[in-house]
């Protein structure tokens, strides 16, 4: 396992998404947990959540809860994990996410993510989504006094412009510590967060990282999937997954980027995890840039 740096922590290049253990579709809890597992024993020491994955109404905290329990019937060592949850988004379960960025409710969030995870402190609290309703400096400043009280060590935004990235990293210094927006061969439009990212130091966590080569979570069951991509060509000359071979790409494109794709079964996140040791030629790299989508 590759390591990159998220703040003054080292956790593994690549993540756990443990968003798809939750929301629709999930799997039952033994597998959730075996895939969990899975990841933890293929290296990974960092694991994206948030109290709005789940699938019900009334459900909050439902994947906060089952990593919970997932790691404490974990016989291995788990003292390096950093868990990264997010707060400020709802689902009152019709399918639909509601956003909630006052500094009250983040608070609030917060302090239940803390019981849920059953954390002295939470490792990285991520303010989830940019609230229309809140002016931007308010809903940061409650990072900023959850930073102050302890009940965070660290912080990141996601879903943010680099406008939003600037002030917060003006109001929160060294505490920030990490941007999560969409990204991956198919959705770019990021990629001015993506350079402010590097040139400030944050790491850089996409959500969706295989979007054109594997159906998202999120997508429908006739979500469109690329089936004969540059990246299909590259991993058919490897002997890999076409989603190894995105992974890797990923991870080329920035050194502060740390991909966390999404999981529901055990094999897929050993395979994600295996994506570290690949490195790509020269060739291989400018073949998959350029096949980009324009």
């Amino acid at each position: 396992m590759h390591y990159r740096p998220i703040g003054k922590t080292s956790v593994s290049a690549i993540g756990l998404g443990a968003m798809p253990l939750s929301i629709e579709h999930r799997p039952d809890e033994r597998r959730a947990t075996a895939t969990i597992h899975a990841a933890l024993d293929a290296g990974i020491t960092l694991i994206d959540t948030a109290d709005s994955y789940h699938w019900h109404a009334g459900e909050a905290g439902h994947n906060e809860l089952l990593i919970a329990r997932a790691l404490a019937h974990y016989g291995g060592d788990t003292s390096d994990l950093l868990i990264a949850t997010k707060g400020g988004r709802g689902r009152p379960g019709d399918g639909s996410w509601t956003v909630n960025a006052t500094p009250s409710h983040l608070k609030r969030a917060a302090e239940a993510s803390l019981r849920r995870l059953g954390v002295e402190a939470i490792g990285l609290y991520q303010l989830h989504k940019p609230d229309p309703a809140v002016p931007w400096a308010d809903s940061v400043g409650a990072l900023r006094e959850l930073l102050d009280a302890g009940t965070i060590r660290s912080a990141g935004i996601s879903n943010v412009t680099t406008h939003q990235i600037r002030e917060a990293h003006a109001i929160l210094g060294a505490g920030l510590v990490s941007v999560q927006n969409q990204y991956s061969p198919a959705v770019r439009e990021s990629e001015p967060e993506l350079r402010l990212s590097t040139q400030l130091g944050l790491a850089f966590l996409p959500w969706s990282p295989l979007g054109g080569i594997s159906r998202s979570s999120l997508d429908g069951p006739s979500g469109p999937v690329a089936t004969h991509t540059a990246f299909h060509r590259v991993a058919a000359e490897r002997g890999v997954s076409p989603q190894q071979i995105t992974l890797a790409w990923l991870l080329n494109r920035s050194p502060a980027m740390i991909p966390v794709p999404g999981a529901s079964r055990p094999a897929s996140i050993q395979a994600s995890a295996e994506a570290t040791d690949l490195e790509l030629s020269a060739a291989e790299q400018r073949q998959l840039d350029e096949a980009l989508p324009r």
